[in-house]
């Protein structure tokens, strides 16, 4: 069982960066891969970012390719998006999500989810 708590959001200007915590319960952290979706109001939820286990691998959506990195740090059981330049169209609720193989972060399909937190970018 992994727990997944989610910190960092807020409301910043176009241009603006925020760093995005996800703090993961659990010893097991490092045998997960993770991901971070985002939903909209009125959209479905999205992917974002994806990271393997060991970091060796990452993929992005081209929507946020060049502008957010995901990393992640397994002594601190905690996955990161660092995201710059955002843009009003990133304003969403951000979700934080673990599974046992990295290609089923990239299809979305989670074992686990964190509450999600709040990014509002304003123009």
């Amino acid at each position: 069982q992994v727990q997944l708590v989610e910190s960092g959001g807020g409301l910043v200007q176009a241009g603006g960066s925020l760093r995005l915590s996800c703090a993961a319960s659990g010893r097991t952290f490092n045998r997960y891969a993770m991901g971070w979706f985002r939903q909209a109001p009125g959209k479905e939820r999205e992917f974002v970012a994806a990271i393997s286990w060991n970091s060796g691998s990452t993929y992005y959506s081209d929507s946020v390719k060049g502008r957010f990195t995901i990393s992640r740090d397994n002594a601190k059981n905690t996955v990161y998006l660092q995201m710059n330049s955002l843009k009003p169209e990133d304003t969403a609720v951000y979700y934080c999500g673990a599974a046992e193989e990295y290609s089923k972060v990239v299809r979305n399909r989670l074992n686990y989810w964190g509450q999600g937190t709040q990014v509002s970018v304003s123009s």
